[in-house]
């Protein structure tokens, strides 16, 4: 038994875990170069994923240590200048790790408290500094270029802020029973379970994908009322996609949605958010976005108006949306019916949005496009990628063909197709 926050799980379970990651995450092969992006306070699991790596055959896996304390003290107190400023030696790292066909898998643990005194302009900045270095990494990651897999561990900040009316044990025993079923991890053969996952993806995005609606209309009683325009040619994916080389690989853990880029300028109304958002540790509730000719130029938030701010002026097409996701309402996530309070999970249990970048992958053959003919088929470019959650119970979803025939795809938040 490992001590600390595994105490409540088994060993075997936390091996199936990390082999989930490794075979079906990123699906490594033989021979190739694996990072793992971890806390920490995860060792224990992140070693546990070394070993399953190596037993797939890894030429070689290195941790890429983090720690939220330090990263907090960085925040904190470095000096102002150093904030605005992204190291080169650490963004040759990632250049060198790409180019050498690395796969990468970042263990993520929520601690909402830990970045409560940073000031979020320090954090938004650094973030921007950052994005910009790493530029070229985040393309290959957006165009399924390298493969890649989050997946989360809870800790004992996260699970009481989830559950506050039980103990710290009884918390973190109830998250890591909700993270494992979620992410249809708690079988007994997941990567089997995995594979029937992903066929319910492929029957539903060949519908989408041979349907070629020209918009997609949300509705519900929370007040949202938003017309979603769609490029010519977009392209659904969701649950397994492949890299370059036709690799499959799986970049969320869990993952229940099926998404699409949006046309940049068409999309227009009122989106009002379901669950809180997570970003720079901050939280963003009670909010909502109105958006004319796909920008948006009204928001509010009854907290974290601040930090939503600095979000969407991070650059121009942070003003703009790069995805638009379906997700039923009955998957063993949603029907969870818990507020995760982390966006990987909350994103996952109903319909959501992505502020920011496009991905290329959602308009067809759009990897072999240039950044110009993209842009010209209504894709939008920002240094930032953030998803927005605001599906709920009674979500409707009509997708309009040419002509204005309407087609239901969503009821009561399920798929009706």
């Amino acid at each position: 038994m490992i001590d600390g926050i595994y105490e409540c799980i088994s060993e075997a379970q936390l091996k199936k875990y990390a082999e989930l990651a490794v075979r079906a995450g990123v699906n490594l092969q033989k021979n190739q170069l694996l990072i793992i992006h971890s806390d920490i306070q995860n060792a224990a699991f992140a070693r546990l994923i070394q070993t399953a790596a190596y037993e797939a055959g890894a030429s070689n896996v290195f941790i890429d240590w983090t720690d939220e304390q330090s990263t907090k003290e960085f925040y904190l107190r470095a000096a102002d200048r150093v904030i605005d400023h992204f190291p080169d030696w650490q963004a040759a790292r990632f250049k060198e790790w790409d180019e050498a066909g690395a796969a990468y898998i970042h263990i993520i643990s929520e601690n909402l408290d830990v970045f409560k005194e940073v000031s979020t302009e320090r954090i938004n900045r650094f973030q921007k500094a950052s994005r910009t270095k790493l530029r070229d990494y985040y393309a290959k990651i957006r165009s399924h270029e390298i493969r890649w897999c989050l997946l989360a561990v809870p800790n004992v900040e996260w699970a009481t802020k989830v559950f506050p009316n039980l103990s710290k044990e009884g918390a973190l025993q109830s998250l890591w029973k909700l993270i494992l079923k979620g992410s249809r991890a708690d079988g007994k053969n997941p990567l089997k379970d995995w594979e029937s996952h992903n066929r319910a993806f492929e029957s539903r995005k060949k519908i989408l994908n041979e349907s070629q609606f020209e918009a997609l209309h949300f509705t519900n009683s929370r007040g949202t009322d938003l017309l979603v325009g769609l490029p010519k040619n977009h392209f659904y994916i969701g649950g397994g996609v492949t890299d370059k080389n036709g690799i499959p690989f799986f970049p969320n853990i869990p993952t229940e949605e099926i998404f699409t880029a949006p046309h940049k300028n068409r999309v227009n109304g009122k989106l009002v958010g379901t669950k809180p958002l997570i970003y720079g540790g901050r939280v963003i509730d009670e909010f909502y976005l109105i958006f004319k000719d796909g920008r948006i130029t009204e928001y509010y938030a009854a907290t974290g108006q601040e930090v939503l701010q600095n979000l969407i002026e991070t650059d121009e097409g942070s003003h703009y949306l790069g995805e638009i996701a379906l997700v039923s309402n009955k998957s063993p996530l949603a029907q969870a019916d818990t507020l995760f309070y982390n966006t990987l999970f909350d994103e996952n249990t109903s319909c959501h949005i992505g502020i920011g970048n496009a991905s290329p992958s959602n308009i067809q053959n759009g990897i072999d496009q240039s950044e110009e003919e993209l842009k010209v088929a209504g894709l939008n470019t920002s240094l930032l990628s953030v998803n927005v959650t605001f599906g709920n119970e009674d979500m409707k979803v009509v997708g309009i063909k040419k002509g204005g025939t309407e087609v239901l795809l969503m009821e009561d938040g399920d798929f009706q197709f």
